[in-house]
């Protein structure tokens, strides 16, 4: 029987999650953590009962780690991933895998030859009622695909870009951008997910209520690979904060899902719709990532988890990939650089 994979977790902010995550995903164990703040360090060795290090090149010289889940800072993610991979342990990556397709392809070129896996967040791939919907377009059973949409109106305090621990959020240097490569990537990647890859975008961004550098809300009109078109709307301004809503339709059917619910699924025989509302219907939940990020359920991340220790033990890449988690970061880096310009910006031109 293959003995247990150990992490280590850099990065305690998001990463108390991942910690989290870890202790309840089956084949992993957590052994270490990682964090320049030392009072929490004190406070997630103690709660965890596991080895701490305040410097990551210490941390990764620790040769009972298989697994560095990276959790730091978006602009960072890329630089500590190499680092783990030159070290010979395998990633969970956070989202985004890092700020700009440049960056990722060094990510990519380093990882390469190391042999490492590398498995990224985006739990919502891993939800059932996300995967059912997919599979229904991938089956044509929306027919062909006209629109497809998604709307993000959460809410930021301002004291979230706040204090030792905030003030890199809403950075262009750090954060990558504000509500649309923070909180909406995760939007952004269901939507091409589900719809397909994105050829090319027009974009609006501003900052409305917040003392930021970059947006607290972004419009895209997106243009699909497969000739549907798409809109994306996120915010950090909304008050109250709302859930997430996408909306897709085409020439033999449609669905709406509000906070992971269906409002309505018209797609497939009778019976299959009637299956799809049982299973996933009902009234709109409080979506409490909305206005807490640290509300976020750790169930995502440990099937992520899961899915890389199975992938490591049966060598296989995976379910979610760098290559497949770097497409949202080139749409949100298409949409920041259409804005300014006011013109169309194809997905081709970004990675460049």
């Amino acid at each position: 029987m293959a003995r247990d994979l150990n992490f280590g977790v850099v990065g305690l902010g998001m990463g108390g999650h991942h910690c989290i995550a870890v202790k309840k995903a089956k084949g992993a164990n957590l052994v270490a953590v990682c964090d320049l703040d030392e009072e929490r360090l004190a406070r997630a060795t103690k709660t965890h009962g596991v080895r701490g290090y305040t410097k990551y090149a210490e941390m990764l010289k620790d040769k009972s780690i298989d697994c560095v889940n990276v959790v730091v800072e978006s602009g960072k993610h890329a630089e500590l991933g190499i680092a783990a991979a030159r070290a010979g342990k395998h990633i969970i990556m956070e989202k985004p895998v890092d700020i700009t397709p440049a960056r990722i392809k060094k990510f990519q070129d380093a990882v390469r030859p190391t042999g490492v896996k590398v498995g990224c967040i985006f739990q919502s791939r891993f939800d059932n009622c996300n995967i059912l919907l997919k599979r229904a377009i991938d089956k044509g059973k929306l027919g062909k695909l006209i629109g497809a949409h998604a709307h993000l109106p959460w809410f930021r305090a301002d004291s979230y870009y706040a204090g030792p621990h905030g003030s890199w959020k809403g950075t262009w240097k750090l954060d990558g951008g504000g509500s649309l490569m923070n909180q909406g990537i995760h939007t952004v990647d269901l939507l091409q997910w589900l719809a397909g890859p994105v050829h090319s975008v027009c974009g609006f961004y501003g900052v409305f209520d917040h003392a930021i550098e970059a947006e607290d809300q972004t419009v895209g009109i997106l243009k699909f690979e497969n000739g549907a078109f798409g809109t994306l709307f996120s915010t950090t301004c909304c008050v109250p904060e709302g859930a997430q809503r996408v909306f897709f339709y085409g020439t033999k059917g449609s669905f709406s899902a509000h906070a992971g619910k269906l409002e309505f699924y018209e797609a497939g025989p009778p019976k299959e719709r009637r299956r799809m509302m049982g299973l996933f219907g009902g009234a709109r939940q409080a979506d409490a990532a909305a206005a807490d990020p640290m509300a976020v359920s750790a169930d995502g991340h440990t099937l992520i988890i899961e899915d890389l220790v199975k992938a490591i033990r049966y060598d296989r890449e995976p379910a979610i990939t760098v290559e497949s988690a770097k497409h949202a970061v080139e749409i949100a880096c298409a949409i920041y650089r259409s804005a300014p310009i006011g013109k169309e910006v194809k997905i081709s031109q970004v990675r460049k």
